[in-house]
């Protein structure tokens, strides 16, 4: 096998790809990543068994076919600190020899006849996703996910789609973050799955995949399994087993809950400044809502206290609730700062729900007054 290469270009999608190497496995040869030549260009393939991707690239110029398996340390750091802008690879099935125009690395390689194949997109139901809504949703739900957690199966995002809509959810029992999405239904769809739960880190390798990505994917569930397909990229995932939460019964069902509008980079601002004296052990901020004005007061003990004042519009009675900032903050990042949340209200002992216009609501459970 032999083929030339842009540098950059390679290293670029290599990194993806090796993203899904694992750190240790007692199977050495996960170790690396499979490069091997298709019709008009190549591909690259990587597994730890649980997660896979296979990237295509169809403007890599192939001498001769075959295939090698690139160590994932050396080859990454040959296509980082090389300065050659053009590469030559090629192996004969014992060895790999990267060379440039200033550089030449012989490294031994192992067989790639006995790398994992890592598993196509095969599915003739599936639903079609907008790829920016998709990375949206992950970017505004994997944060609030929880890969310790033993009693729920809260290491992932749930996944339920609608006739028109896919739905992902996150929690860590403290608080849930939820994001909507269009998704458009093609073929006979089965909508039985009882839990659709994708591990947060294939969620995170599919953001990351997508990411100069502005088309349709292809998403399918299939044999306990997640398969998503963009133009170059397919990623497949085992589902994480076990129960998730009843997540629509987190919203408090509340008429005469308070509303309360607020502009994300001010509101943002103000909870940093606030949380600054807090600890791991003194967490809570007092967000204290009256007429014309939002108090944010932090009580860090040996730390001393904080007090920040935001003008707000809201005219209603003051509703005092003690709240980590650090949920507060994770909201607010994955928001434009010029977008505009309602906070929705009730008293202390009622979870907090922040709602943007874009089918995006957050729920957080208050804190005691000793925390």
């Amino acid at each position: 096998m032999q083929i030339q290469c842009d540098r950059e270009k390679l290293s670029r999608v290599f990194q993806t790809a090796a993203s899904v190497v694992p750190a240790r496995s007692p199977k050495a040869i996960l170790r690396n990543v499979k490069l091997e030549t298709i019709d008009g260009g190549i591909a690259l393939t990587a597994t730890d068994l649980e997660v896979g991707i296979r990237i295509d690239l169809m403007d890599f110029q192939a001498s001769s076919p075959g295939s090698a398996l690139l160590p994932v340390d050396r080859v990454g750091s040959i296509l980082r600190e090389t300065p050659d802008e053009q590469l030559t690879v090629q192996s004969d099935g014992q060895r790999v020899v990267i060379e440039g125009q200033q550089s030449r690395f012989q490294l031994p390689a192992e067989d790639p006849v006995a790398y994992p194949e890592v598993r196509a997109f095969d599915a003739e139901a599936y639903h079609e996703v907008p790829a920016r809504a998709f990375r949206e949703l992950v970017r505004r739900t994997a944060f609030a996910t929880d890969n310790e957690s033993t009693r729920y199966a809260l290491g992932g995002i749930l996944i339920e789609f609608g006739e028109e809509e896919m739905i992902g959810v996150g929690t860590d029992g403290r608080r849930l973050a939820r994001q909507m999405a269009p998704a458009k239904a093609v073929g006979a769809v089965d909508r039985t799955e009882e839990m659709t739960i994708v591990p947060s880190r294939a969620m995170h390798l599919l953001e990351r995949a997508l990411a100069e990505n502005d088309e349709e994917i292809l998403l399918a569930v299939r044999d306990n399994a997640v398969l998503v397909r963009s133009r170059q990229t397919t990623v497949y995932a085992r589902l994480i087993e076990g129960r998730f939460p009843n997540w629509r019964g987190v919203f408090p069902q509340r008429d005469d809950m308070a509303k309360i509008n607020l502009t994300v980079g001010t509101f943002h601002g103000a909870v940093r400044q606030a949380a600054i004296v807090t600890s791991e052990d003194r967490r809570g901020v007092d967000f204290a809502f009256s007429e014309g004005k939002l108090m944010m007061s932090g009580h860090g003990g040996e730390l001393g206290e904080s007090r920040v004042e935001l003008p707000i519009a809201y005219s209603g009675a003051e509703v005092v609730i003690r709240l980590d900032p650090r949920f507060v903050s994770d909201f607010l990042k994955v928001l434009e700062p010029d977008q505009n949340v309602v906070m929705e209200l009730k008293d202390g002992d009622t979870a907090a729900v922040c709602r943007s216009d874009d089918g995006y609501a957050y729920v957080i459970m208050p804190l005691s007054q000793g925390q």
